[in-house]
């Protein structure tokens, strides 16, 4: 099964809308905000560690993180996406 076969299977866990790959370019941007400081999760917690990818819900207001090649799909640990590139 290709990566993005198996990328359909998988879908938001609080809302069940399907997931996407996030660009390498919009990863990039994601961890210079992480080590600018500047990320918190939608659980409140402050992102201190880079991510090697992400998946970004259809509507676009959050993005799972995958670290060390495992999806992060865990409601809390959602980065809210639609407000990443906003000070």
């Amino acid at each position: 099964m290709n990566e993005d076969a198996l990328i359909r299977l998988f879908s938001c866990p609080e809302t069940g809308q399907p997931l996407s790959l996030a660009s390498n370019d919009i990863i990039q941007k994601i961890n210079e905000r992480i080590a600018s400081g500047y990320i918190v999760n939608k659980g409140g917690k402050k992102i201190t560690n880079g991510i090697n990818g992400g998946l970004i819900r259809k509507d676009n207001r959050y993005l799972y993180p995958i670290v060390g090649n495992i999806p992060i799909l865990l409601i809390p640990e959602a980065i809210p996406f639609e407000s990443l590139f906003t000070i």
